[in-house]
C-alpha cells in the first residue's frame, strides 16, 4: 500500500514538473515600430533587427526585402524564428527548433525567453531611430 502511494506521489511530481517546463509558444504579431523620428525607412528598421539579434547571439539571415530569419544556438538547443518587418510593423514567429520539446503547441519555456529578449533588444534599437 505504502509502495503504490509512493509511485502515485512520484507520477504526481512529474507531471508538475513538465508542466514547469513547457509553454504555449510565444509569437509576437505585428508589434508597432516605435521610434523617435519619422524619417526613417524599412531598410533602417532591418537594421535594427538584424543589430539587435547579433547583440543578443542570434545568427540573423537576411532572406529577402521585408523577411529575416534568425537562429539561436545555445548548449544542444536550437530555436529558429521568421521575422517579416516593413515600416510600420514586425513580427517574431515561431519557425523550427531543436531539443526543445515542441510539440505543436507548446515549447520549453527558454524559447519564450528568447523571443522576448529579442523583442526588447528591438525595441532598444529602434527607439534610438
Amino acid at each position: 500500500m505504502k509502495f503504490k502511494l509512493w509511485v502515485s506521489g512520484i507520477g504526481i511530481l512529474a507531471l508538475a514538473l513538465m508542466g514547469c517546463v513547457s509553454n504555449p509558444v510565444y509569437n509576437i504579431t505585428d508589434a508597432p515600430v516605435t521610434t523617435s523620428t519619422r524619417g526613417y525607412a524599412a531598410r533602417d528598421v532591418r537594421g535594427a533587427i538584424l543589430q539587435a539579434g547579433a547583440s543578443l547571439g542570434w545568427q540573423m539571415k537576411d532572406v529577402r526585402p521585408g523577411l529575416i530569419i534568425g537562429t539561436l544556438n545555445v548548449r544542444d538547443h536550437m530555436a529558429q524564428v521568421e521575422i517579416p518587418y516593413d515600416r510600420r510593423t514586425y513580427s517574431i514567429i515561431y519557425r523550427d527548433s531543436h531539443n526543445l520539446d515542441y510539440d505543436g503547441a507548446n515549447i520549453h519555456k527558454n524559447y519564450n525567453g528568447w523571443v522576448q529578449r529579442l523583442s526588447a533588444a528591438i525595441n532598444a534599437r529602434l527607439s534610438l531611430l
